[in-house]
């Protein structure tokens, strides 16, 4: 008859079943950490969303705009006005000029003579002077500036003075009320008495 197996024979073999136990525990627990480390590798990272820009409707600005500004208006450059080649001449005729620069200037000017002159353009900038080349061998008279009318009131008035001979011409200078825009422009010649006292070969206004 065989003996049992002592106690201390099952303990070695139960701890031996444990052991083994626990060795294919742990290799089967390796296995799974493997293959969820592979599926963690195998995911692709999730998108990261770009920052969406959104259109300001008051974009700022770092700088101040700077006020509009006003351009002041440019002055007319006034030509030079032959009297000879005006629109009208009444009791006035021309004749052959002995000033600077030849042509014809007017003469036999007397007591109710006109010159018109149509369409003067002053511009945005007033004129203030009127500048007239003259000629005279007589003391009295004088040469009114009017606008848009031979009876409207004078916006200045040269008095005649002698030069020293009917071809001896002198530009005298004439202050006109400030004057803009578009007119037409009459000289009416003035004496007391019948007799001619002046010859007008140019005139100009001035700023």
């Amino acid at each position: 008859m065989v003996p049992p197996p002592s106690p201390a024979v099952y303990r070695t073999k139960a701890h031996r079943v444990r052991q083994r136990s626990l060795i294919a525990l742990a290799g089967l627990g390796l296995v799974l950490a493997g293959y969820g480390l592979g599926r963690w590798q195998d995911t692709p990272a999730p998108a990261v969303a770009s920052p969406v820009a959104v259109p300001s409707s008051s974009p700022l600005s770092l700088t101040p705009s700077a006020p509009p500004t006003s351009e002041a208006p440019t002055p007319t450059v006034y030509p030079r006005l032959e009297a000879e080649a005006a629109d009208q001449l009444t009791g006035i005729e021309a004749q052959p000029t002995e000033d600077e620069g030849g042509g014809q200037n007017v003469g036999w000017i007397a007591n109710g003579d006109q010159l018109r002159i149509d369409g003067v353009d002053f511009g945005p900038v007033a004129a203030t002077k009127l500048d007239v080349r003259v000629a005279s061998d007589a003391e009295g008279g004088r040469m009114e500036i009017r606008l848009d009318g031979a009876d409207r009131p004078a916006i200045g008035t040269l008095n005649v003075t002698r030069t020293g001979g009917w071809q001896k011409w002198r530009t005298d200078q004439v202050d006109i009320e400030p004057t803009t825009g578009e007119h037409t422009v009459f000289l009416v010649f003035v004496r007391d008495d019948g007799n001619e006292f002046v010859n007008v070969n140019w005139l100009q206004f001035v700023h």
